[in-house]
């Protein structure tokens, strides 16, 4: 199955280019926000619309901060030392969830911290919608073309450009699945069940390191990293401590308290 041919520009005004994989960004945060509206009256937090949308807008500003200097300290360091101008070039791709994560939770922080509220209870909320965002941010890295998987002869595989004239997994979609709807529904359950604050959060942490870890075995290693220690890859290093310290704090948060 060839690639098809998608152009990463849906609209041009002029000079002005809206790109898909900006488009889901818009998307992300915009159902982030209406579910988060939707969560904090479920749960009698104080916090008004136009305080969700200044949540919002301090952890969208800390994801794409922290995703790009992610992307940038991790994946691809001496390219951007030798070419300073392609640095905020954002829309060319280049961020990383690692980072994004990093800057979502300092940016949570600081504004719990102005606000006066309890950043573990406003975290599971947040990181109750953060599957939304990674199922729209795969669909993106699919339409672009970037981030495909490894060379397969499954029936559904695809030539990518770029890619060689072999077909490829579409690992894109396989972990918009399992980093989207699969990780949100569990993730619901779990905030259904009103468990302990910080739960939520941890679960996310510990089931995005999972599947992430699951999928890189099908994901092409970045190019200019390969594999580390000739077994894994970059994403899958930075994805395990996630599981175990993830594992270790939801046990340590639901543990039986009579003992």
């Amino acid at each position: 199955m060839t690639f098809p041919v998608i152009d990463p520009v849906f609209l041009r005004i002029g000079p002005l280019e809206m790109r898909w994989y900006g488009l889901m960004y818009i998307f992300a945060f915009s159902s982030a926000y209406l579910l988060i509206n939707h969560a904090v009256k479920k749960r009698a937090i104080p916090l008004s619309k136009e305080g969700v949308a200044d949540l919002v807008f301090a952890v969208a500003l800390g994801i794409i901060l922290g995703g790009r200097i992610g992307y940038i300290l991790f994946y691809n360091l001496s390219y951007y030392i030798a070419n300073p101008l392609k640095l905020l070039a954002v829309w060319e791709g280049g961020m990383s969830f690692h980072g994004g994560f990093a800057g979502a939770v300092i940016g949570g922080i600081i504004f719990c911290h102005k606000r006066k509220l309890n950043f573990l209870e406003i975290a599971d909320i947040g990181f109750l919608t953060a599957p939304i965002g990674l199922m729209f941010g795969r669909i993106g890295n699919f339409i672009n073309g970037e981030l495909y998987g490894r060379v397969t002869d499954v029936p559904w595989g695809i030539i990518f450009p770029g890619g060689g004239n072999l077909p490829r997994h579409p690992s894109q979609l396989y972990e918009s699945f399992f980093e989207g709807p699969l990780t949100l529904l569990l993730l619901w359950l779990i905030w259904r069940a009103k468990r302990p604050a910080g739960t939520v959060l941890w679960s996310f942490i510990a089931l995005y390191g999972l599947f992430r870890t699951f999928v890189e075995f099908f994901r092409e290693p970045d190019q200019q990293i390969g594999y580390i220690a000739g077994i894994f890859s970059m994403g899958q290093i930075l994805s395990l401590p996630m599981i175990i310290v993830g594992s270790a704090m939801i046990a340590y948060l639901n543990r039986p308290r009579n003992l």
